[in-house]
Parts: C-alpha cells; sequence; structure tokens
C-alpha cells in the first residue's frame, strides 16, 4: 500500500487508486499511473491495496488461492475463468459472488467513503465493482473509471456507473461495444507502464552495471512477479545450447528460484546473472535482445514500450493465453509450448537476425509507452474534473 497524498490540501482534486495484489500487474499499473501523477501539486493520489480492506478470507481467494490455482492447478484457473466469464452477470452464481464480497469487503467501502475521492481508477475488477454499487445506491459520489489490464476482456471487469474505461488495444474496446459500453466511455490508450518505459535506457551502462558485456547477444528470462515457469530449469537448457549469448534471469519475489539460479551462475561465469524481484525491470530489459517470459499483461506492455521482441512460455490459461495470441497475431512475439521448443525458437532467431529485427520493429510501433500519462489526461478531462489541470 502507498499513500501519496490522502491529506492533500484545500482545493486538491483527490484521485484514489485501486488495485488488487494478484500477482503485481495490477499493483504495477496502478503505481504506473500514480507516477505520472506525481509532481502534479494539484492533485494528491493515494494508491490503495483494496485487499487490505477486506476478510482474510477474500484476501486469500483474491491473493494466495490464486497464486497457488496458477501455479499448481493452471487448467482448473482455466475453468474458472471461463466459466465466470460464460456465466450471466445477474445469474445466481455472480449475485452470491457479490454478496459475499460485499460482506468480506465493508471496511473497503467505510475507507472510501472517508476519503471522499472525485476520482477513482481501478486496476483490478473487485473494488471496481464493489463502488459501482456504491455509486448506484447513491452512498458515494466520485467518477468511477477501470482500467483493463490484460489484452482481453472478462465480462467481469464490465459494471454500470463507470464514467469510462481504458482499454488496451482496440479488439478489446470492440468487445467491450458488443456488451452495450457506450463508445464515448471506452478509451484505447494501452496498458500504463512506469514513465522510466518511456524512452530506452542506455544499454552499456545497464550491462556494464550487471557485470555483462553490452556488445554480447543477449536473451532476458521472466516467470511474472511469482517467478512462475520453472525459471532454473529453462535457464539451464538454454545455457545448454551453442552460441555466444549471455542468460539474464528474472526470479521475481520466487526466493527458491533466485537461490538455485545462483548457484547455476557459477557453472557459466560470465554467462548468467540472476536477479530477484526489481522494480528497475527496464535496466534489465536495456541489456536484453529478446526476452522470454510469462505473457502477463503488464510485463508484456513494458517489453512492447521498449520495442522488445518476446517469447511467450508457460501462458496461465485464462487471461494469459489470450495476452499471447495478441502478440503472436501482431507478431511481435513466437509462442515455445515445452523446452524443446524454446531451444529451437532461440537457434531458429539467432540464425535468422531479420526476422528478429522485424519483431522489434512491430513491437515498438505495437507499444504505447506512454499509456499512464493518456489515462490520467483523460480523467481530469472528465466532466465531473474540468476545474483540474496538468
Amino acid at each position: 500500500m502507498r499513500d501519496t497524498g490522502s491529506r492533500g490540501g484545500m482545493g486538491k482534486k483527490k484521485i484514489l487508486l485501486l488495485s488488487v495484489p494478484a500477482g503485481t500487474g495490477h499493483t504495477r499499473v496502478a503505481e504506473s499511473i500514480r507516477a505520472y501523477a506525481g509532481g502534479q501539486g494539484e492533485l494528491a493520489v493515494t494508491h490503495l491495496d483494496a485487499t487490505a480492506f477486506a476478510s482474510a478470507r477474500l484476501r486469500t481467494v483474491y491473493t494466495r488461492l490464486y497464486i497457488y490455482l496458477v501455479r499448481r492447478l493452471p487448467g482448473v484457473w482455466g475453468h474458472v475463468y471461463r466459466l465466470s466469464n460464460r456465466a450471466r452477470p445477474d445469474g445466481w452464481l455472480h449475485r452470491l459472488r457479490r454478496r459475499v464480497e460485499r460482506h468480506e469487503s465493508r471496511a473497503l467501502i467505510a475507507r472510501v467513503a472517508e476519503m471522499k475521492p472525485d476520482i477513482v481508477v481501478c486496476t483490478h475488477f473487485m473494488p471496481a465493482e464493489l463502488l459501482s454499487a456504491e455509486i448506484g445506491s447513491g452512498r458515494l459520489d466520485c467518477a468511477l473509471w477501470v482500467q483493463v489490464t490484460d489484452f482481453d476482456l472478462h465480462r467481469m471487469w464490465l459494471h454500470p456507473q463507470v464514467a469510462g474505461y481504458f482499454a488496451p488495444n482496440e479488439e478489446v474496446a470492440f468487445r467491450m461495444r458488443t456488451h452495450g459500453i457506450p463508445p464515448q466511455a471506452i478509451h484505447v490508450t494501452g496498458i500504463p507502464t512506469m514513465p522510466a518505459f518511456a524512452r530506452l535506457p542506455d544499454r552499456v551502462a545497464c550491462a556494464r552495471a550487471l557485470g555483462l558485456d553490452p556488445a554480447r547477444q543477449t536473451f532476458l528470462l521472466m516467470g511474472g512477479g511469482a517467478g512462475l515457469g520453472g525459471l532454473s530449469e529453462v535457464a539451464r537448457r538454454l545455457l545448454a545450447l551453442p552460441g555466444d549469448f549471455q542468460l539474464i534471469v528474472l526470479a521475481g519475489k520466487n526466493a527458491a528460484e533466485l537461490a538455485t539460479l545462483r548457484r547455476l551462475a557459477l557453472e557459466y561465469p560470465g554467462r548468467l546473472s540472476a536477479q530477484g524481484y526489481s522494480d528497475r525491470v527496464e535496466r534489465l530489459m536495456a541489456c536484453a535482445d529478446l526476452v522470454i517470459t510469462k505473457p502477463g499483461g503488464s510485463t508484456t506492455a513494458e517489453c512492447l514500450a521498449l520495442g522488445l521482441p518476446m517469447i511467450v512460455n508457460a501462458p496461465i490459461p485464462g487471461q494469459e493465453e489470450c495476452n499471447a495470441n495478441f502478440l503472436l497475431e501482431e507478431g511481435v512475439a513466437l509462442k515455445a509450448s515445452d523446452l524443446e521448443t524454446l531451444a529451437y525458437r532461440i537457434r531458429h532467431l539467432t540464425d535468422h537476425p531479420g526476422q528478429l529485427a522485424a519483431m522489434r520493429s512491430r513491437a515498438r510501433a505495437l507499444g504505447r509507452p506512454h499509456a499512464g500519462l493518456r489515462v490520467l489526461e483523460t480523467v481530469l478531462r472528465h466532466p465531473e474534473s474540468e476545474d483540474a489541470r496538468l
């Protein structure tokens, strides 16, 4: 939880950002919007983790249970994702879920009412749905906005009483319209990334800081904030391939994987840099010619912002499968379904640098590095915020 202005001065426009730590993507997107608001003296911006004000049971469902399912039982998660998307919004399943979530989130609702924000931007559907009901009942008066954080649209993102939606691409915007969202309420901004992703850092300086050769071909292997995807096993297989390349592996918050990777680095001196969770991912990406990653919405948006081609592996069924499909269709990524396929893709791109260059060019064209700024500008231009200025 990070508070940057809940006690802002008189006359300041109060913006509340609400996220849920189901992985790190929702939180990072909210922090990206907050970062663009920093330095704007007329804004008072607060970013809260919505589950910090929920019951322990609900926090477990949206954080630990989610991570457990996507790590251990991804097929079950895929079934839950599809079932909840197909279920009627007014059906018994969603009515029961909403009743439970409202009861378990009374402290969050009270906290938001106490803060009296002018604008709320949600980067997760759960707080958006709760506040939509509060606005509809007249108990809360603010402009509610929703930022979709994947290149897919699950129906649980769509609610009444929402001033506007931020879509990651034109396809998601189209699907919003088919569900009855007015076109004027849809803004295709992309997925927000931190301001640092708006400009590629210096490769030479970043590589040397990691003890790497900036002139050597470099691959960055990522497993999301939770460090999923069997990173040490993948790294060992890649390092056994022929070729003069070096590897950066980002283990996220997975301490066990990081320890294994550091032992592996001793076997390949000068070829493997093992890194834990970092809030300066752009400096690692600046060293890379290619990123091998799970296709999370936030991570892939960061790659696109810096013009980095990808090989996507181990997608979570549901939203990440849809992200992967989008990236493949746009020609900015290849997909590896297993270690053998990954090894083949790496060798193929190494032997065909023209294809890698074309993927890089397409990624650069597709990236939206200023998405966070566009979101901030849009919410402040809204009629309910017409007196605010950047």
